[in-house]
């Protein structure tokens, strides 16, 4: 799928419009919803290849976030046939008491997973969790950057946004 027409197939299944409330607590008029493209073999299949375009050479695991991280995670690992780490958003309280779960993390390269990305509160959150495991975390890749301040935030953590489309651009994809 071209880069153009990914990004109106995107747009098209899960760009909402009203009144939504993000996880960093700011409203928005504009929502999208991730499992939308998450859930479509042919867009995800099609993300995960313009995910792979941008992960760093380095990079020994891939860590999805939950749950939007998960299935881009798990579709990227496919492609790339890098392993996967699933990321809560909350350390377990029993059984294993894990951050994550899957391949261990520990003393390899990770990139964190994620959808969409407003203020990466979460990422730098998530992303301090698994160095605190052992990970060395330098990057997030995301599927869509609000242009929100997420790119600066996580600079700050330490991490480096790679997203494959910014909301301007689907936005200029939608006058087009």
């Amino acid at each position: 799928m071209e880069r153009e027409e990914l990004a109106r197939a995107i747009d098209e299944a899960a760009l909402l419009t009203g009144t939504f409330r993000l996880r960093s607590g700011t409203t928005a008029s504009e929502y999208f919803d991730k499992f939308q493209f998450t859930a479509r073999p042919d867009l995800l299949e099609a993300i995960a290849i313009e995910l792979a375009a941008l992960l760093p050479p380095e990079v020994e695991v891939l860590a999805g976030l939950q749950l939007g991280g998960v299935p881009l995670a798990a579709a990227l690992s496919l492609r790339t046939r890098l392993p996967a780490a699933y990321v809560r958003l909350e350390r377990k309280a029993y059984g294993t008491c894990r951050i994550s779960e899957g391949v261990d993390i520990s003393g390899r390269v990770v990139a964190v997973i994620e959808d969409v990305v407003t203020t990466g509160g979460q990422i730098g959150l998530s992303a301090r969790d698994l160095r605190a495991e052992g990970a060395d975390v330098g990057y997030a890749l995301a599927v869509v950057d609000r242009e929100q301040g997420g790119h600066e935030s996580l600079a700050e953590h330490g991490l480096e946004l790679r997203a494959v489309f910014t909301a301007s651009e689907l936005e200029s994809t939608r006058r087009a």
